[in-house]
């Protein structure tokens, strides 16, 4: 009788993995806790940052202070870790200046939230840096039923300055030169209405970060987008992020290529690609 049994750990951790959706922490034992996760479940380098977000960071000594976290963690883990700056682009000259140091340090890319949408002119100064260093940008983005895309309303807590799939496409236009990352597919909302917005748009990418696990979803994106502009994701949801792709109709080139390959080429650009 043939052996019915299936070695989940096996599967997972044949594929080499980078997490493009990680979370800085001040705490050091929560960033142990990261490390310990991402052993368990073969993932190589965890892409972090610790954004701009809501009602935080607005001055730019906050930013800088949650750069230095970043910039603290990487140090403490050079071979898992690799950081993303965040600012806030009302304050140019301080962001250009945070920009500069910190890429000196080492950071990989930017993520940014919801100050500004990502297609307001006040971004193309700061997005024409990325442009300069060849680092993607990576963006807190929505499309969500009441919340998002088309069907856009807003409250206390969603400000008519998120990202939705409409933005990302304008500024993508304006600047084809330029990598964007609409961050967590997983996280919610009209998944699908955002993969297929983008199909058009060669240098907007999508991560698969989140902790839903809608069906289909990772073989949505890749139908959609192509299997060269999805990136596995967790955003601290480490177990679904690796098993939607995991369990995905991919073929094993596609799972590599989510896993690790499409990200890893993205840092390649910029000189920060992984062996």
């Amino acid at each position: 009788m043939p052996d019915s049994t299936y070695d989940v750990m096996k599967d997972v951790m044949k594929y080499r993995k980078i997490d493009a959706y990680g979370n800085a922490y001040a705490d050091d034992k929560l960033a142990a806790g990261q490390i310990a996760y991402a052993d368990r479940l073969g993932i190589e380098r965890l892409i972090l940052s610790v954004p701009v977000a809501k009602q935080m960071g607005k001055t730019p000594v906050e930013f800088k202070a949650y750069n230095d976290l970043v910039i603290l963690a990487v140090k403490r883990y050079p071979h898992r870790l690799a950081g993303q700056l965040t600012l806030h682009p009302a304050y140019l000259k301080e962001s250009l200046e945070e920009i500069k140091r910190c890429t000196g340090e080492g950071m990989t890319g930017m993520k940014l939230y919801n100050q500004f949408k990502i297609n307001d002119p006040v971004v193309y100064p700061v997005i024409e840096q990325f442009i300069h260093y060849k680092m993607i940008i990576h963006v807190h983005g929505e499309s969500q039923l009441g919340v998002g895309g088309y069907r856009m309303k807003y409250d206390v807590d969603n400000t008519p300055a998120i990202s939705v799939p409409e933005d990302f496409m304008d500024i993508a236009k304006r600047y084809p030169e330029a990598m964007f990352q609409y961050a967590h597919i997983g996280g919610g909302g009209d998944w699908e209405y955002a993969c297929k917005s983008f199909r058009g748009y060669p240098n907007i990418y999508v991560d698969t970060g989140g902790s839903n696990n809608d069906e289909n979803m990772v073989d949505f994106a890749v139908e959609n987008l192509g299997e060269d502009r999805v990136f596995f994701g967790c955003d601290s949801s480490f177990y679904q992020g690796v098993g939607k792709v995991l369990a995905s109709g991919l073929t094993e080139i596609q799972k590599r290529k989510i896993f690790f390959d499409n990200y890893n080429n993205i840092l390649k650009r910029s000189g920060c690609g992984l062996g």
